[in-house]
């Protein structure tokens, strides 16, 4: 069984992540070269990533989700999601601001068409949504292979581990990623990028 988490960045993934290691599966998360070669087809690679671990979350796994379900059949998917799609794009956009230049604004290109989530503010909002309805719809038949967790609202292993069949670990319920800072530098870069791109001046 593979288990997939197939919400989109900055829906409680790296938390999501942090359980499946902690719960003992091998696990994988986001890998920039394999968003790049799903992004034109070429998913080879990414089959052999998930043919050596057991658990994925984060790029390029929820840009796929469906040609996973029928390559590794009998997978598990997770959806992780925001309370609401306006506080995703505020996460999101405060989080473009503080990481990686180069690697944030290439994964952000692949994955949602634009490099930076101000520039195309209602167009991320209905990428979310639409994500959303895409999965529900996926999966309508087959409710028991798709657990939907917010962890703003629901934040233990109960869900999780009931979903999963494995007993609830005595340790506290992670919450990885939530307060992460970035270097001012990085803020100052992704600024000015920013700015490049609202003029025009290179690819959205």
């Amino acid at each position: 069984m593979k288990i997939f988490g197939i919400g989109l960045n900055k829906t409680g993934t790296t938390t999501l992540g942090a359980c499946l290691k902690s719960l003992g599966f091998r696990h994988s998360s986001f890998d920039l070269d394999l968003l790049q070669q799903a992004a034109i087809g070429e998913l080879e690679p990414l089959f052999t990533k998930v043919a050596a671990h057991e658990s994925f979350e984060d790029w390029p796994y929820p840009l796929v989700f469906e040609t996973l379900d029928q390559r590794f059949p009998g997978s598990r998917f997770i959806l992780t999601q925001r309370s609401s799609a306006e506080r995703w794009l505020a996460s999101l956009s405060a989080h473009a601001l503080r990481t990686d230049p180069w690697v944030g604004s290439c994964s952000r290109s692949l994955a949602y068409g634009v490099a930076y989530p101000q520039l195309n503010p209602q167009g991320h909002l209905d990428f979310y949504n639409h994500h959303l309805e895409r999965v529900r719809h996926y999966f309508r038949h087959r409710p028991q292979d798709l657990l939907e967790v917010c962890w703003e609202q629901q934040a233990s292993w109960e869900p999780l581990c009931t979903f999963l069949d494995r007993p609830i670990p005595q340790a506290p319920f992670p919450h990885a990623n939530a307060s992460w800072r970035g270097q001012p530098e990085l803020q100052r870069q992704n600024e000015a990028l920013l700015s490049w791109f609202g003029r025009g001046v290179g690819p959205a």
